[in-house]
């Protein structure tokens, strides 16, 4: 038999698992729609796999299916065997999945380390699915054998484990995987599609990805010089940049719109548009004089007491300088 193993950094497995908030916060469990009470598996004991060797973790999604013991371990016990489908995800997520709705009957969010060990006489890790053998090969109770495929499944996170073993396997096979988000044009490099997720632009088919500016908004329009998505931010006025900061930077038209638009409330010196960071306006007496603001995000939409500009926020009207006294003192943050 030739074992083929992938983990990720996981223990042995009588050694304690490594620290975890993920398990106090609610991120792991069975689900209360399997069979009330501990379930006893049935038939013979899952057999232990050979220790695996450790790999670098890989972005992909590992599906595995097969008739399995599943336990899980932690606040509260629970054993269950049947035919189910095990996904690991790239965050260290498991689920394990039956025939029943939506629910897994048992998960470990965002584990502290995740084992996969793969038996596989074939020497095939991953193909199609049923490259382990199917149900008609083996008893209803019997243990995989010495020419049988098999795989078993450890989730680790503080003192919670889900364990699940095959008794037998309809196979196993790895998806690349990425996260997904919406669809905002088609990257210059490889044609594939880019999406919006999170405070990014990715390319979901090569490593192209770029930040998006606080409060930006990707436009149905292309870049003419490198054919990115343009996106519109407000900073002072609505500014349309490319998603490239490097191609099109953002501190370049704001500085062409406001350098020196206004005056140090401390010394009268010039403010002069920044870059540390982020954008700021920062005194051009520095650094004699260390007044700076950090340029929000909105449009400028009046003029403070104390001669600094108003901004329009997400969370309100604000004085370019947060703590102003003057522009408190007005009512003007309502």
């Amino acid at each position: 038999m030739r074992p083929q193993t992938d983990t990720d950094a996981a223990p042995p497995a009588d050694s304690p698992a490594a620290d975890s908030s993920d398990a106090a916060s609610g991120d792991a469990g069975d689900s209360d729609d399997a069979a009330s009470g501990d379930a006893d598996p049935g038939g013979a004991a899952p057999t232990d796999h050979p220790a695996p060797a450790t790999d670098p973790p890989e972005e992909s999604i590992r599906v595995l299916a097969g008739e399995c013991t599943t336990t899980f371990s932690g606040r509260r016990e629970r054993t269950q065997r049947g035919h189910v489908v095990v996904v690991v995800k790239p965050d260290k997520t498991v689920l394990v999945h039956d025939a029943e709705g939506y629910q897994p009957i048992a998960w470990l969010t965002h584990a502290d380390a995740v084992t996969v060990e793969v038996d596989d006489p074939t020497g095939a890790a991953d193909g199609a699915m049923g490259a382990g053998s199917g149900p008609e090969d083996v008893g209803a109770d019997a243990e995989p054998g010495a020419d049988e495929a098999g795989f078993g499944v450890t989730a680790r996170a503080d003192d919670q484990v889900l364990r699940v073993v095959s008794h037998r396997s309809a196979g196993w096979i790895r998806f690349p995987a990425s996260a997904a988000g919406v669809p905002v044009g088609a990257c210059p490099d490889c044609g594939s599609a880019l999406v919006r997720t999170g405070g990014a632009v990715a390319c979901l088919g090569c490593d192209r990805e770029h930040g998006l500016p606080d409060g930006g908004q990707v436009l149905d329009a292309a870049c003419d010089a490198c054919g990115l998505p343009l996106v519109r931010v407000r900073r002072g006025a609505p500014i349309e940049v490319c998603l490239d900061r490097g191609c099109d930077p953002l501190a370049e038209r704001v500085r062409d719109l406001y350098d020196r638009a206004w005056s140090c409330p401390d010394c009268d010196s010039d403010l002069r548009v920044i870059e540390r960071g982020g954008l700021l306006l920062g005194c051009d007496a520095y650094p004699d004089c260390e007044t700076a603001f950090s340029f929000p995000s909105g449009p400028v939409v009046g003029r403070c007491d104390c001669g600094l500009p108003v901004f329009r926020t997400g969370g309100g009207r604000r004085c370019l300088d947060g703590s102003c006294e003057r522009f408190e003192a007005a009512g003007d943050g309502e």
